[in-house]
């Protein structure tokens, strides 16, 4: 069986979540990966979870018993910034 890790190990190092962070979500009712990166943001980084979701995963097996399937796998999804209608429309879209 995997190593328990202490709640104050960092999972996500992009958004800074901790096992206890995961734990908490898990207590909130996350069954698998995409439950627990909309309840704490983990995953939702730079990385896109490269880093953290084997971590998240082995957390949710340990918590409440879920199989490598049921745990599931998150969808990576590139970073995203604000973008003007201007830039949208094109600068000179009024002409």
């Amino acid at each position: 069986m995997d190593e328990k890790l202490k709640d104050d190990v960092l999972v996500c190092r992009c958004e800074e979540v901790t096992v206890a962070d995961i734990k908490e979500a898990i207590k909130q009712g996350a069954r698998d990966v995409t439950s627990i990166k909309l309840r704490t943001r983990a995953g939702m980084g730079l990385c896109q979870g490269r880093t953290c979701e084997a971590l998240v995963q082995q957390i949710l097996r340990q918590e409440i018993g879920v199989n490598p399937q049921e745990a599931g796998f998150s969808t990576p999804r590139t970073p995203q910034r604000p973008v003007t209608f201007g830039t949208l429309g094109g600068e000179n879209f009024n002409e």
